[in-house]
């Protein structure tokens, strides 16, 4: 009993971090307006670039990346230092950031806070899918293909960094990455298809 009450104080905790909508806020705060209603129509840091601008998306951008990463490195603890408690953190805040209760279960495309998440996971592996998320961003200008392809990337960076780094991430860890690449590809439909065609945006 003990137990379950932990998991759903964890879950709970995470789910509403997660969810707390910093772009919508922001956009809210700055002009007035539902980033859902301009732009893209995402509630996430890219959006929030292309109507207001780079001062607004940066800030955005670290607090989602934020909620995270405190998800996973605070909020887990209060089940034990298991790997368990801290894998559903993860799952959920991301969970959380994509379907707000706050924005009628509306959100963001999880990269940010997927980012946060595991940066407390595997930070060596996610540094090294920053450093590719930069080169293709530059590469291509395009924000989508940039994270799509980092996210790919996530579960094989992670025993690439065990290697490398002499990180000890648990195994488990990088299944979670596979779920959480297949969340932003899902995430990413509507960006897919414009690639597909050809009217896909560049961010500059």
């Amino acid at each position: 009993m003990e137990v379950l009450l932990k998991i759903l104080i964890v879950a709970a905790a995470s789910y509403l971090i997660g969810s707390i909508p910093s772009s919508y806020c922001t956009g809210k705060i700055l002009k007035g307006i539902d980033l859902r209603e301009h732009g893209s129509g995402n509630l996430g840091a890219a959006n929030t670039y292309r109507v207001l601008g780079l001062k607004a998306a940066i800030p955005v951008l670290l607090f989602d990346i934020g909620k995270g990463f405190v998800a996973v490195h605070y909020l887990s603890r209060f089940g034990g230092t298991g790997t368990g408690f801290a894998l559903l953190a993860a799952l959920v805040v991301v969970i959380g950031h994509n379907y707000s209760i706050f924005v009628r279960f509306s959100g963001g495309k999880g990269v940010g806070a997927t980012a946060g998440a595991f940066l407390a996971l595997a930070p060596q592996a996610v540094g090294m899918c920053v450093v590719l998320w930069i080169i293709i961003l530059l590469a291509t200008r395009i924000v989508s293909v940039a994270s799509m392809a980092s996210a790919a990337c996530l579960p094989a960076s992670i025993p690439i960094a065990n290697r490398l780094f002499g990180a000890r991430v648990h195994y488990s860890i990088a299944v979670l990455a596979v779920a959480a690449a297949v969340v932003v590809f899902v995430k990413h439909r509507s960006n897919i298809a414009r690639l597909r065609s050809g009217t896909e945006k560049k961010i500059f």
